[in-house]
């Protein structure tokens, strides 16, 4: 880049913390250092124009997992790790509400509902059985039974006629919620550089060199919450999935109000706007969505609209109004990494699908890695 003096010394200099990824990590973990270090120079860059991960492209769920998912997370987790994880989602939740609140956030807590299909009957036997279990597992986080078992009042079609309903979970205003989020950092002073792609990094001298696509420069501490991303700057243990979705235009008289789950949370669904946001079927072709590539696949795509018609609206014509995609960060754990990489450089990242709920608190805790 042709860059001026202004440029250099105003953008580029004297650089305390630059922070890649400007999603809900990122801009928490700018926000907590600069409360705890007024005086520092901290800079963000983000490779998109927007949030480029799916900060901005998830479907608004505020949420901690559903039955079957946390049964699931049974099978390969102890009950002392499911509830860390169950707990450190709430603390990330509440945080974010607190930070932003409600009101900017677009936050309403409906509920929410699993469905099952007529072929995951035993799983939903199963998920019966076991609610009494759950739930005394889960109230000393919530004080209350979480689960309750209610009927389908929603008209859907080739599913179980009884859902299994949370009361406690809440769904927000992605794009309000960024736009909160983007404007409480700024307003603290911290710069937000867009389109600028961080290629590689190196340790210097009590700092570190910054290869970006545009340009190199140092910085006193790199911190790293790029999540599904973050396999390109070396995080081995992180790989990129991709989450595809679709929403319909605007339905006369839509009675679905809540956030809904299918088929062990692979499939969600919610109501914004009279409009069906629908998204997921990565399970269909796990290893092509194991990818970076901001698309479409004529699979799950095909499947999408197979369950809106036959499942989800199947008494009601419909029209798809726009079609998109955004990218998690998974591993073989759904404990996020939160750590020191080397001298200079840490990391927060592998957030498991749960950004909205884990973000603020894993973005709080990567500040705190600096001492």
């Amino acid at each position: 880049m042709n860059l001026s003096y202004w440029e250099t010394k105003t953008w580029f200099s004297n650089i305390d913390f630059c922070i890649v990824g400007s999603g809900i990590t990122g801009l928490n973990c700018a926000l907590n250092l600069k409360t705890r270090f007024p005086k520092s120079n901290i800079l963000v860059l983000e490779r998109g124009m927007l949030p480029n991960g799916a900060s901005t492209k998830n479907a608004g769920f505020a949420c901690f997992g559903s039955i079957s998912e946390i049964l699931d997370d049974l099978n390969s987790h102890s009950e002392e790790e499911v509830l860390q994880l169950i707990q450190k989602r709430l603390k990330g939740l509440n945080l974010l509400r607190k930070n932003l609140g409600d009101k900017n956030i677009g936050y309403k807590e409906y509920g929410g509902y699993e469905l099952f299909t007529k072929e995951d009957r035993p799983l939903f036997e199963e998920c019966k059985a076991k609610l009494p279990e759950l739930n005394k597992m889960l109230e000393p986080l919530f004080g209350e039974a979480v689960f309750s078992i209610q009927k389908d009042s929603f008209g859907f079609r080739n599913i179980e006629k009884k859902l299994i309903f949370n009361q406690f979970e809440g769904q927000l205003n992605t794009g309000e919620m960024m736009e909160t989020l983007l404007y409480k950092v700024q307003k603290a002073g911290i710069k937000i550089l867009n389109n600028v792609n961080v290629e590689e990094f190196t340790e210097a001298k009590n700092s570190v060199k910054i290869k970006t696509d545009k340009l190199e420069f140092l910085a006193r501490k790199l911190l790293i919450a790029t999540n599904g991303f973050s396999e390109k700057l070396g995080i081995a243990q992180v790989k990129p999935a991709r989450a595809q979705v679709l929403i319909t235009k605007p339905i006369k008289n839509l009675k679905i109000k809540g956030t809904f789950h299918l088929d062990k949370g692979y499939y969600y669904f919610r109501n914004i706007d009279d409009c069906i946001l629908f998204g997921g079927g990565r399970n269909l072709d796990f290893k092509t969505e194991e990818t970076t590539e901001m698309a479409q696949t004529k699979l799950i795509q095909q499947k999408l609209e197979e369950l809106l018609k036959n499942t989800i609206l199947p008494e009601t014509s419909f029209e798809i109004e726009h079609r998109w995609s955004g990218i998690m960060g998974v591993g073989k754990q759904k404990k996020p990494i939160v750590k020191q990489i080397s001298e200079n450089v840490y990391c927060g990242v592998r957030l498991g699908g749960m950004g909205v709920a884990i973000g603020s608190l894993v973005g709080k805790e990567l500040s705190e890695l600096i001492i």
